[in-house]
């Protein structure tokens, strides 16, 4: 069994390439796999790997200036979540492209599960979904807005064109793990917004803790590794593959479709490339399956562990 801990802390960090050799070193040591992202505005990401090693990382990631007060989500894996681990530098732990963003400045008011709950049925609360498109589809909150976005940098253009539709409206917003609320809910208090409420731990936190019979989430949460779907209690959603194409989570009857060909297509992408793109696909699921017939795991099937 794997523990998983999905992270993030935002803190300034000055010397990014002396946090990174340690870090890395660390955790491939103590054979955690997966992927953490590291900016001057923090860290993000997602490892797993035996109970003592996570409890290595972690140790050494409180150990940072100033993470002393690091909040993580755990959960568990049969299998092996991650093929490698890779720490990057980035521009943005969470990318919205919006420089004047600052979490650490001011937040949205935090709610528990509980409290969400009680609060995204009031009449004068407008629920916002924050991430994907393709999360949304698998899973949401009952009544949610889904701003059909591609990526998080899409979401303040979005909010800009639909603003007025929220007039006098509380906002709550939420996210996998609640990273992207942080970066939200300050983008709209800069925008004049005065109540504003986001899911303290995310999806992942609320799934953990709410009893499925008074739980108000419909659908899987995606999750960015192998696992690939999560649903109430943790326990693995019926998404467990994605389409090795367009990265899109996939379900049992999705690959009934008859557009779907095995590492090739799937019904969301299938007018999305080329025959050249389909023909590489053919060939790296080719080499795929002489691995798997060997005993042996493709390395080209990575998952980012990103949220």
């Amino acid at each position: 069994m794997y523990i998983v801990a999905a992270l993030y802390h935002f803190t300034r960090f000055d010397d990014l390439a002396a946090i990174r050799g340690p870090l890395l070193a660390l955790a491939q040591e103590a054979g955690v796999k997966g992927t953490l992202l590291l900016a001057h505005e923090g860290i993000n990401g997602t490892i797993a790997g035996p109970r003592e090693g996570i409890d290595a990382v972690l140790a050494h990631v409180r150990a940072l200036p100033g993470c002393a007060g690091l909040d993580w989500k755990e959960s568990t894996a049969e299998d092996e979540p991650f093929l490698r681990m890779k720490v990057k530098l980035k521009k943005e732990i969470v990318t919205m492209g919006q420089p004047d963003v600052d979490p650490t400045a001011s937040v949205g008011n935090y709610c528990t599960p509980e409290e969400w709950n009680e609060l995204i049925q009031a009449p004068d609360v407008v629920v916002i979904d924050t991430r994907n498109d393709y999360e949304v589809d698998i899973g949401t909150f009952k009544g949610a807005v889904d701003p059909k976005t591609k990526t998080f940098r899409d979401f303040p253009k979005w909010w800009e064109e639909n603003r007025e539709r929220f007039h006098n409206k509380r906002v709550a917003m939420f996210c996998t793990g609640g990273i992207r609320c942080e970066k939200s809910t300050n983008y709209l208090i800069g925008q004049g917004v005065e109540d504003v409420y986001h899911l303290k731990g995310g999806i992942l936190k609320y799934l953990e803790e709410m009893p499925k019979e008074e739980s108000l989430w419909e659908g899987d949460c995606f999750v960015f590794d192998g696992r690939v779907a999560l649903t109430h209690g943790l326990d693995q959603g019926k998404h467990r593959e994605v389409c090795h194409a367009c990265r899109r989570p996939l379900a049992p009857e999705d690959r009934q479709r008859p557009e779907f060909e095995q590492g090739v297509q799937c019904h969301h992408c299938v007018g999305e490339y080329s025959e050249e793109d389909r023909a590489r696909f053919r060939e790296r699921e080719h080499q795929i399956q002489l691995a798997k017939a060997r005993g042996e795991r493709h390395i080209g099937r990575d998952e980012t562990g990103v949220m």
